[in-house]
């Protein structure tokens, strides 16, 4: 029993005084919400989501600033960081091959990753969303995939492209096909990666591309086809445009995933003259090699491109998705 309240006693102190200071926390805002005369319902919720907002701030606010500021250090973990300036930038756009390799692999994989991803995403929806018997079932089973771990599925899928002894592999060279060096070839790391990819395609974005569906109005398919519109026609001019807010939502979340890539290549590895993704090679950058100033500069350099990334997905889909409630 003593020996117990040894090893446990020091972490239950800690966990009751974050406990009570939390609680503080939320009377303190309570009763300062209520001393500006907010009321009481607004004042109480304010106060319930304080827990969440403190976790916001200390655990994803505070490292964003601080790897703001540790970009422009030169800090190896070991010691304290040392102030560089613009030195870490100067060094990606200047002294960096890595930087452009990374970010050609990484912008390679999104431009194939993407369109596919969605456009197989819409195609599985589109399919489930017909009246076939045990409906509910399918749907199910084409989601279950998506839930699996990242880790596991990456193994699962360097297990079926091995080159030789391979499941695909083996299915291709029984059709007469050729079979590619997948993983081994730095040819074929893309595709293979690409081909990894769709597997979410039966996922969320499958889920909600359904709902989108579901919200189509009947009535304006029945129009159409009373006009003598075909099934693509239709698909076109009305399923198309009335789903299109989706398809801007799955393309920034499409882009915004696929450049951040990074459980996939990690646990499978590549051949060197292959490249690396960008985000391994911040991983790597200040894990291995312990320049963490630096991966922090990387880091930002790609928010910065995933930012303007998309700004110009926004700014050309203004005429091209449609919005019900708009003008």
């Amino acid at each position: 029993m003593h020996r117990n309240l040894e090893l446990y006693g020091a972490p239950l102190a800690r966990f009751i005084v974050v406990g009570v200071v939390i609680a503080l926390c939320c009377w303190g805002v309570y009763r300062l919400l209520r001393r500006f005369r907010v009321g009481d319902e607004a004042a109480s919720g304010y106060a319930l989501i304080t827990p969440w907002l403190l976790g916001l701030l200390i655990f994803a606010a505070y490292p964003i600033l601080f790897s703001l500021v540790l970009s422009f250090t030169r800090y190896s973990v070991l010691q304290p960081p040392e102030f560089v300036g613009l030195e870490n930038y100067r060094r990606i756009f200047t002294a960096d091959p890595n930087f452009r390799v990374a970010m050609k692999v990484t912008f390679a994989f999104a431009a194939l990753s993407v369109p596919l991803g969605m456009i197989a995403s819409l195609l599985t929806a589109m399919l489930l969303n017909t009246n076939v018997r045990l409906v509910g079932v399918w749907r199910t089973i084409y989601y279950m995939p998506s839930v699996l771990p990242a880790v596991s599925t990456a193994l699962l899928w360097r297990w079926l492209l091995v080159p030789r002894g391979g499941l695909v592999n083996k299915v291709l060279g029984g059709l007469g096909l050729p079979e590619p060096g997948w993983f081994n070839d730095p040819q074929w790391v893309i595709p293979a990666f690409v081909l990894m990819s769709l597997q979410g395609a039966a996922g969320n974005n499958m889920v909600i591309f359904l709902a989108a569906l579901k919200g189509v109005p009947a009535q304006l398919h029945e129009a159409a086809h009373i006009d003598g519109a075909g099934w693509w026609a239709r698909f076109r001019h009305v399923t198309i445009p009335q789903i299109s807010p989706v398809i801007l939502y799955h393309l920034i979340m499409g882009i915004i995933g696929s450049m951040q890539v990074f459980t996939q290549p990690m646990f499978i590895r590549t051949p060197g003259r292959s490249g690396l993704f960008y985000s391994v090679h911040i991983y790597r950058t200040g894990w291995e090699y312990l320049q963490m100033g630096y991966a922090c500069a990387l880091a930002w350099v790609l928010l910065i491109v995933i930012l303007i990334l998309t700004c110009l997905v926004l700014r050309g889909s203004r005429s091209l998705v449609y919005y019900e409630a708009a003008k």
